[in-house]
């Protein structure tokens, strides 16, 4: 004769969660085992910037003289103010229109901005105004005119 009803039950710990195996008490825990141990520190890990600035950055900072971050000539500066004015744009509004912070747009005007040539070749769409190469100053030409 068998019971039906009777059913057996386990009761186990269940396994830890990831960030609690991440923790240091987890960690010396693993070690006082003998369990093989790999810790990491992933530099920005984690972290949704999208203007990361490199190690190299940082490294550069703490430099001599001698190694500076190149920065926007003054003349693309006013090339960029006369744009933007004749246009009828504040500093706000091209950046707005280019998809950064008005800081950056201030910068580049004071010519204290780090040039990023994609910044430059929006900044250029918007106020039709060449802003790299020999020609700087002149009108962009639309897409598929030639000279």
């Amino acid at each position: 004769m068998s019971d039906w009803d009777t059913v057996p039950i386990t009761l186990r710990k269940r396994a830890p969660k990831a960030a609690a195996m991440k923790s240091e008490q987890a960690v010396n825990a693993a070690r006082r085992q003998g369990v093989a141990v790999d810790t990491q520190s992933k530099w920005g890990g984690g972290a949704n910037k999208q203007h990361v600035t490199t190690k190299n950055t940082a490294k550069l900072d703490r430099e001599t003289e001698e190694l500076k971050h190149n920065k926007v000539p003054l003349d693309l500066g006013k090339l960029i103010q006369q744009g933007r004015q004749a246009k009828g744009l504040s500093q706000k509004d091209l950046a707005t229109k280019v998809n950064e912070k008005p800081q950056v747009i201030n910068d580049y005007e004071a010519g204290r901005g780090i040039p990023n040539q994609l910044v430059i070749g929006k900044i250029e769409r918007v106020l039709g105004t060449k802003l790299r190469g020999k020609d700087r100053g002149q009108q962009l030409l639309p897409p598929g005119t030639k000279n």
